[in-house]
């Protein structure tokens, strides 16, 4: 092992961070800031200027972007012969908010987390918390080790081990259109509404929530409406026993 990992392991001041993430991530990150603030929510973050909090948001921001062509090129290359459509279908399937989060608690993101420990009795905000910093660690490691480093990581350590690709395929996700053929079916009228944004224009999180007959059944938040009405959608449907 190189000398300067060695002392990142060993020696510095950060040499416990450092093993927490070598063992959770299999390589030794140079810059352990990087992570650090991958895992700092807003909650907790420090202000900066013009409203802006030291936060992981802009490295979520740039490990959405990184992970969507990673994904997208894995996919471009699996199925050959299928169209758009199709393969935009399964890369949402891999990276909506839901199974981000799932991903995040298999490696052990919540072990590291930072953020304001009240969240954890708040299902809304709380929701997208581990997905979210999932991203932003993906921004990281770009950041950290370059974009062959961060693809390689992604398509052996988290998708060969944790996403059965074949099996997503036959996975239902199309939740809203379930749910509305349901309510159809059974003569029940279905409303998706947009909720006030509680935590001020600053935030780009969209809430979302479905009532059923006036019943309130799903809420869902993401950052683009359609996402959220989506997770509403399949909190519905659970609710429901669909």
């Amino acid at each position: 092992m190189p000398a300067l990992k060695l002392y990142r392991l060993y020696i510095s001041r950060d040499r416990k961070y450092a093993r927490v993430l070598h063992n959770m991530l299999g390589f030794v990150p140079r810059n352990l800031s990087l992570y650090k603030l991958a895992f700092r929510h807003k909650s907790v973050a420090p202000q900066l200027k013009e409203g802006l909090k030291n936060s992981n948001e802009r490295l979520e921001f740039l490990g959405d972007a990184v992970l969507g062509a990673i994904v997208g090129e894995m996919l471009f290359k699996k199925y050959p012969y299928r169209d758009e459509g199709f393969l935009t279908e399964m890369r949402s399937k891999i990276v909506n908010r839901n199974h981000l989060n799932q991903l995040a608690r298999k490696i052990g993101i919540g072990d590291l987390m930072d953020y304001d420990s009240r969240m954890i009795h708040n299902p809304i905000k709380q929701g997208s918390l581990m997905g979210d910093a999932f991203e932003a660690l993906v921004g990281a490691i770009y950041l950290d080790q370059g974009y062959v480093f961060t693809k390689e990581f992604i398509l052996k350590r988290i998708l060969k081990p944790h996403v059965d690709v074949d099996a997503l395929e036959q996975t239902e996700t199309n939740f809203k259109s379930k749910l509305i053929e349901w309510c159809q079916r059974h003569g029940k009228e279905v409303l998706f509404e947009l909720m006030p944004n509680e935590e001020g224009a600053r935030t780009k999180l969209f809430t979302v929530k479905v009532f059923v007959d006036n019943e309130e059944c799903g809420t869902g938040q993401d950052f683009t409406k359609k996402n959220a009405e989506k997770t509403a959608a399949e909190h519905a449907c659970a609710l429901l026993g669909l």
